[in-house]
């Protein structure tokens, strides 16, 4: 019985680790509350290298301009997966980006709530010309969206691998979102 219920609890932990976002009344999740459960904070976006902006809303949809691995401390993942990076270390800068990314999206609708749906996403990885491995770099960023969003986190996603991006990030992710009028 104890072995049991102890394998019963590893699994509700395991479940609860990587579950999509819990329901709350009416099949609604607070993404904010989600967010937190995570572990997540998302702050203020980093102003543009250049002259652009970091997100265009079109009717429904949210563009956003690549973004990079921007760490708590304001310091970015530098270098090339393959060669300065480990695979593990470009999930992180996938991940960071993400993280980045929501940041941005929250400062232009205000409420993450509002998300319908992460429509497509593109996923660049800076890397050595040998590394093949952009779309195990790129699931981190994919498996956040959804444990974020659940199934409004499903997407569709190019990743490639790119001699150099700016300012030497890891990673250079843009996203389309669908967000309610």
């Amino acid at each position: 019985m104890k072995k049991y219920f102890f394998l019963s609890l590893m699994a509700v932990t395991l479940l609860s680790c990587n579950s999509a976002p819990k329901e709350q009344k009416a099949g609604v999740v607070d993404f904010d509350k989600r967010l937190k459960e995570l572990n997540i904070v998302l702050t203020a976006p980093s102003a543009p290298l250049a002259s652009y902006v970091k997100t265009v809303r079109v009717g429904n949809l949210i563009f956003t301009a690549g973004h990079g691995p921007d760490k708590p401390d304001g310091s970015r993942i530098t270098g090339r997966v393959g060669e300065d990076l480990t695979l593990e270390q470009g999930q992180e800068a996938a991940r960071l980006t993400g993280i980045a990314l929501l940041s941005s999206l929250k400062a232009e609708i205000g409420d993450l709530n509002k998300v319908k749906r992460i429509v497509k996403v593109l996923g660049m990885v800076q890397s050595s010309p040998d590394f093949k491995d952009q779309p195990k770099v790129m699931n981190a960023f994919s498996d956040l969206m959804v444990q974020v969003f659940g199934d409004k986190g499903k997407h569709t996603r190019s990743a490639v691998g790119v001699n150099a991006i700016p300012a030497n990030w890891a990673t250079e992710i843009e996203m389309v979102v669908e967000v309610e009028d």
